[in-house]
């Protein structure tokens, strides 16, 4: 109901635009957007088709576009630009490597951004280094623009600010340079927003935000530069129906609890004697 009630106007949301972010973001209306996630480009020489990788590079789409002035002066026009679209309560989860991490706190910071958390995403890169620590995890700044007024649902009864997700390999699909999975994407919009909700992604890339939000009951929209991708992006949106991964918290609690019998029977009959003060049988649970 949320999601089919609620309209932004002043934005055409549902909408990737194919044009440069900063541009776009110029011409978009002050306080608009209920959440933002950024995945900008790397600052590196990279097109996702080197051979450290493990990919078929024919299935990586050209065009791959980085960027080509100072990364901290980029870096600082963007963020200036997507704070003055967020709304009060709005936040942002802005994804970086190590490279270029001080280019992107300092950006945060003269934005007038109050950061929350500095939370690490750990995963393998799928590289291998002789002289030097395997690269394993990935810089994840929580935004806020009011850092006594934000949105924040707590999702867990102990959301801790290291994430251990995998990524799940897209075998022999097209795929941009580099693209985020979808549980690491709809972790940060569950959290953050509420269905009905806008979206915003100014990097939008293989579209991972729009079709993660799409697929919980939120609102999308932003800017992808590279023009190639369109097609692609657009068969994964259509894919997408509305609400498709939403679950419920009481469908979360139900899951948890069939893991827990199943993974730690002794530790969940304990459980059930602390909480309920007797053992249920099956039946009764």
């Amino acid at each position: 109901m949320l999601y089919n009630e609620t309209t932004h106007q002043a934005i055409r949301q549902d909408t990737i635009i194919f044009e440069d972010c900063i541009q776009g973001m110029e011409n978009m209306p002050s306080k608009s957007v209920d959440l933002v996630i950024a995945d900008p480009p790397f600052g590196l020489d990279f097109s996702g088709k080197e051979t450290i990788y493990n990919r078929n590079s024919d299935l990586v789409i050209d065009s791959y576009h980085d960027v080509d002035e100072n990364y901290g002066d980029f870096t600082e026009r963007w963020m200036k630009l997507t704070r003055k679209v967020m709304r009060p309560h709005a936040t942002a989860y802005v994804f970086s490597g190590w490279s270029h991490l001080e280019e992107v706190l300092r950006g945060a910071r003269r934005a007038g951004f109050a950061t929350i958390n500095h939370l690490i995403w750990k995963y393998q890169f799928g590289v291998f280094t002789k002289k030097k620590y395997v690269s394993s995890h990935y810089h994840i700044l929580f935004l806020a623009n009011d850092p006594e007024k934000y949105l924040f649902n707590k999702m867990e009864h102990y959301p801790e600010d290291v994430w251990i997700i995998n990524r799940k390999y897209r075998t022999g699909q097209p795929k941009n340079g580099n693209t985020l999975p979808e549980e690491v994407v709809r972790k940060c919009i569950e959290f953050s927003s509420q269905p009905g909700d806008l979206v915003f992604d100014p990097f939008m890339g293989m579209a991972t935000t729009a079709v993660t939000a799409k697929g919980t009951w939120r609102h999308f929209f932003g800017f992808e530069i590279n023009r190639l991708l369109e097609k692609t992006v657009t068969q994964r949106i259509q894919e997408k129906a509305p609400g498709q991964d939403y679950r419920t918290l009481d469908e979360r609690r139900k899951e948890i609890i069939e893991y827990a019998k199943d993974k730690y029977p002794e530790a969940y009959e304990i459980y059930k004697r602390e909480i309920w003060g007797k053992s249920y049988g099956n039946t009764q649970e």
